[in-house]
C-alpha cells in the first residue's frame, strides 16, 4: 500500500500545489490589474500562468522524485528528463515575462506620444530587443540542456582546447550573417528604417513590415512580400517616404498640345482638390516645365498627409483632369501632325520621303509641282 501511496501523494501533490499556486498567481494579477488599468503590465503578465505552471510542477517533481521511489531502476533517466523539461519550462517563463515587459512598454510609450515617427522607431526598437532576448534565453537553455549531460561536459575540454581555429572557421562561415546582425542593430538605433515606414526598394514601393536581426519584410501595394537581408539597408540607397515627417508632395505630369488651356487647367486642378479628401490642403500649382516641338509638358504639384493619400490625390488629378480635358477641350490632348511639310529654299527638284503623306491621304508631292 506504501508503494502505491507514496508515489501518488507525491505526483498528485504537486500537481495539485501547481494548480493552486498558478490560479491564486492569476487572480492576483487579475486584480492588481483592475485597480491599475493604465499598466497593462499586468493583464500582459497573465499570459504567463501556462509556463508557471510547467516550471512549478517541474521544480516540485524534479525535488520529491526521490522521494516516490517509483521505477528505481530508471530514477536517473527520470531525473534527466524532468531536469530538461525544468530548463526549458524557465526559458519559456522568462522569455514570457521578458515580451509582457517589453510590449507594456511599448504600449505606455504609444499612448503618450502622438509623433507617429517616434512611435514607429520605439516600436522597430522593442521589437529588435524583443527578439534579442529571445535569441540570447534559447541559446543559454540550449547549453544548459547540454551539459546536463555527461558525454558533453567531457567534451568541454576539447573544445575549449580548439576554441582558437573553430573560432576563426566559425568568424568566416558565419560573416555574412553576423554582418546582418551587425546591420540589424545599425537599423534598431541608427532610426534609418523602421516598422510602419513608407520606402521605395529596387523600383518597389511598399511599407515595412517585419524587422528582425536579419532580415525585412516589406508589403508591396498590391499585397506581396518582399524579404530583403538587412545589410541592403545599410550598404545601398534607398527611399524612406517617412522619414522626417509623414507629409508628401506629389507630381503628376501631362503632355498636351501647345494650344492646351493652362489657366483654365489650373482652375480645374483648384476645384479638383477642393473636392478630394486626401488632399491636405497645404500646396497646389500647375506650370508648363518643358516643351518639345510636337507637345509641352505641364506638371500639376499636389500635397498630402501621408504616401498612402499622396498617392490618392494624384491618381484623381490625373483621372478628371484628362476627363475634363477630353470633354470640354479635346484639341489640347496630344496629336500627330499629317500635314505637308513645307519645302524650304533651294530644295525645289527634291522628292519627300514616302512617309511624308498629306492629310488626305493622296500620293506625296515633289517639289517640281
Amino acid at each position: 500500500m506504501e508503494n502505491v501511496l507514496r508515489p501518488l501523494i507525491v505526483v498528485g501533490g504537486s500537481v495539485v500545489l501547481t494548480l493552486l499556486l498558478g490560479w491564486a498567481v492569476d487572480r492576483l494579477l487579475q486584480r492588481t490589474d483592475r485597480r491599475h488599468h493604465e499598466t497593462p503590465l499586468w493583464g500582459l503578465l497573465r499570459r504567463c500562468r501556462l509556463p508557471l505552471q510547467f516550471t512549478l510542477c517541474a521544480a516540485l517533481l524534479r525535488g520529491s522524485y526521490d522521494q516516490a521511489e517509483l521505477t528505481k531502476e530508471h530514477s536517473a533517466g527520470v531525473g534527466q528528463a524532468l531536469t530538461l523539461v525544468l530548463i526549458g519550462a524557465t526559458a519559456w517563463l522568462i522569455v514570457r515575462i521578458a515580451t509582457a515587459v517589453v510590449e507594456s512598454s511599448y504600449a505606455r510609450y504609444a499612448t503618450s506620444h502622438r509623433d507617429a515617427a517616434r512611435v514607429r522607431r520605439v516600436r522597430t526598437q522593442v521589437t529588435l530587443i524583443q527578439r534579442i532576448v529571445i535569441a540570447v534565453v534559447g541559446v543559454v537553455a540550449v547549453s544548459a540542456m547540454l551539459l546536463t549531460f555527461p558525454a558533453f561536459k567531457a567534451a568541454g575540454a576539447s573544445l575549449l582546447a580548439s576554441a582558437g581555429i573553430l573560432g576563426i572557421v566559425a568568424g568566416v562561415a558565419a560573416q555574412s550573417t553576423l554582418g546582418n546582425l551587425f546591420a540589424g542593430f545599425q537599423i534598431a538605433f541608427g532610426d534609418m528604417v523602421r516598422i510602419g515606414d513608407t520606402v521605395v526598394v529596387d523600383g518597389e514601393w511598399g511599407t515595412i513590415e517585419e524587422v528582425t536581426l536579419t532580415y525585412l519584410a516589406v508589403r508591396t501595394w498590391d499585397e506581396r512580400r518582399i524579404t530583403m537581408p538587412v545589410s541592403y539597408f545599410t550598404s545601398k540607397p534607398f527611399e524612406n517616404w517617412s522619414r522626417g515627417g509623414s507629409q508628401m508632395t506629389g507630381t503628376v505630369f501631362f503632355h498636351l498640345d501647345h494650344s492646351a488651356p493652362v489657366p483654365q487647367m489650373r482652375e480645374k486642378l483648384h476645384d479638383i482638390l477642393l473636392d478630394c479628401a486626401a488632399w491636405d490642403g497645404r500646396d497646389w500649382s500647375l506650370a508648363v516645365t518643358d516643351s518639345t516641338p510636337s507637345t509641352m509638358q505641364v506638371r500639376a504639384v499636389v500635397t498630402a498627409k501621408d504616401a498612402d493619400d499622396i498617392w490618392t490625390v494624384r491618381v484623381r488629378v490625373r483621372e478628371q483632369l484628362l476627363r475634363w480635358l477630353t470633354d470640354h477641350h479635346p484639341y489640347a490632348l496630344p496629336r500627330i501632325n499629317t500635314a505637308t511639310a513645307l519645302i524650304g529654299p533651294g530644295e525645289i527638284g527634291t522628292t519627300l520621303p514616302a512617309h511624308d503623306l498629306m492629310r488626305d491621304g493622296h500620293a506625296p508631292r515633289t517639289g517640281r509641282g
